[in-house]
């Protein structure tokens, strides 16, 4: 299955059974953006669960509807989430977003995209 898909917020892309989902520089996140997020996901998702490779480091800011939202919504079809952050504000975001929403399925974050893959092979 290679399958891409793009819109204002993010790329998704699938490779190796691991879909990729990557947010563009500067991306706000609110709860219309975050459902619109979930809908491209699925499409490109065609009814399949996968593991996810999300590339949160482009996400500037999210709102607490929108954490809620995703940490529901956005694990349908999700197997396990590996989120790739940076040093600084991705790393904050993402923290707070695991402790205080606890998404459903497992999900952890890295720097390094290689030690991502290698935790979703575990899945």
């Amino acid at each position: 299955m290679s399958v891409f898909r793009e819109n204002e917020y993010a790329t998704y892309h699938i490779q190796d059974d691991i879909l990729h989902v990557v947010y563009k520089f500067g991306t706000s996140i609110n709860l219309p953006i975050a459902i619109r997020i979930v809908e491209d996901r699925l499409a490109v998702q065609e009814g399949l669960a996968f593991k996810v490779l999300c590339d949160i480091r482009g996400v500037s800011q999210i709102n607490k509807a929108a954490r809620d939202y995703l940490a529901i919504e956005g694990s349908v079809l999700v197997l396990a989430t590996a989120f790739i952050i940076g040093q600084t504000v991705t790393k904050a975001l993402s923290e707070f977003y695991l402790q205080i929403n606890k998404p459903p399925v497992p999900s952890k974050t890295f720097t390094d995209w290689e030690a991502a893959k290698t935790y979703l092979r575990e899945f």
